[in-house]
């Protein structure tokens, strides 16, 4: 193998390591830490970073025995694998350009109205049967109606009794929801973007149930999919 093309490799593993720490910068908020070390444990609650952290700790190991030990430009005193180049600028372009959360969420969004009848609410909630669904009043999201805040209602008015569900709304069963806190975000988050959603309710001692995604992330504009915790576990990174 001729010299230039291990200066090239090297060289390459250079630029994706330095990108890479880059994109832990941005991950790691509110930090002055610049090490790598430290921004990749203060990154590590991402899902993605938790992928690629024991690979990331050998290619730090690698970059520091590449640049230290560098005597001159050009000069490297170790080369590493064309396999190894490559698939730390994999995981570089994966960090810089995560996918957005659209493309985890789930898409087919069952919403209702306020005003809706309970019995049109159940024939379609035993169509699709999800745990909870966006209710919207007036063209604006209000909450959520869960199969659990139905049961509620059901206990107190159908346990003795027959009742006539085309006279009853879901503004009626509405009272027997908890808060369940929801947020929206626009079209263009991203996976990493929705991770730091999700954490920071957490710090916030709130579970947040779901991030509603829109156009421009309004309450009042239609619902284009929707993230669960479970979408952010589920997502499998493979490079």
């Amino acid at each position: 193998m001729n010299t230039s093309f291990q200066q090239l490799l090297s060289e390459r593993f250079e630029i994706a390591f330095n990108q890479i720490h880059g994109s832990l910068k941005k991950l790691a908020k509110n930090t002055t830490n610049d090490k790598f070390s430290a921004l990749l444990r203060l990154s590590s609650h991402h899902r993605m970073i938790q992928a690629f952290q024991d690979e990331l700790y050998q290619y730090a190991k690698l970059r520091n025995a590449l640049v230290h030990e560098k005597k001159a430009a050009g000069y490297y005193i170790a080369e590493p694998h064309e396999e190894v180049v490559q698939r730390i600028e994999n995981i570089s372009k994966t960090l810089s350009k995560p996918n957005y959360a659209l493309s985890i969420a789930s898409k087919d969004v069952i919403t209702f109205d306020w005003e809706d009848d309970l019995d049109d609410v159940m024939s379609k909630m035993k169509q699709f049967p999800f745990s909870q669904y966006p209710v919207y009043r007036e063209k604006e999201c209000v909450g959520l109606l869960t199969t659990r805040g139905m049961v509620n209602w059901m206990t107190d008015h159908v346990a003795s009794r027959i009742v006539d569900l085309s006279d009853i709304k879901i503004r009626d069963v509405f009272q027997y929801e908890q808060k369940h806190p929801i947020t929206f975000a626009p079209k263009n988050l991203n996976i990493l973007e929705a991770e730091d959603i999700f954490k920071d309710y957490h710090q916030q001692k709130q579970d947040l149930e779901m991030i509603i995604i829109t156009e421009n992330g309004k309450p009042e504009e239609v619902p284009l999919g929707v993230v669960t915790a479970w979408d952010i576990i589920e997502v499998d990174y493979v490079v």
